[in-house]
């Protein structure tokens, strides 16, 4: 079993939470979210807010938290084969309480159907908000383009 080890992301301000499903390999090596160059989660976030896209980890939790995003997982522990979500296994999620106890979420955006499956399979019935599903920005969602992923970000994220 995996230990999710990258702490999540949010201020008392944080109105927007982004979940993921559980860190690639890339990621947990870095010990921060997104961390494949080939993930087009921060050129999408960047390009919502018209921001060069960050480089660093400071820079990347500015973005969020400039822009009133937390950011985490819904995974704490699971099997997994690579950082293929097809093959998660034996789910233990985290605890948003954390978070929930800190900002005023008012909004829960699922990167990905897994992601979504997860939450409503674990969490949602926690935190009582029906989470907003958006496309994976994974490379392996390979049919939406930037654009498209930007275009329907952007549609959910500016319109809480």
């Amino acid at each position: 079993m995996i230990k999710h080890t990258i702490k999540p992301v949010y201020d008392n301000s944080s109105e927007i939470l982004i979940l993921g499903s559980f860190p690639s390999i890339k990621s947990r090596e870095e010990g921060f979210f997104y961390g494949h160059k080939s993930n087009r989660f921060w050129r999408v976030l960047a390009n919502i807010f018209n921001l060069e896209v960050p480089d660093t980890v400071e820079r990347k939790k500015a973005l969020l938290l400039n822009n009133k995003i937390a950011l985490w997982d819904v995974i704490a522990y699971c099997d997994i084969e690579g950082s293929s979500d097809s093959t998660i296994k034996n789910v233990v999620p985290n605890d948003l309480s954390k978070i929930f106890n800190e900002a005023d979420i008012r909004l829960i955006i699922t990167n990905g159907k897994k992601a979504d499956e997860l939450y409503c399979k674990y969490l949602e019935d926690v935190t009582k908000i029906k989470a907003v599903c958006l496309p994976s920005t994974s490379p392996a969602n390979a049919s939406w383009s930037i654009e498209r992923l930007t275009e329907k970000w952007s549609e959910t994220i500016c319109n809480k």
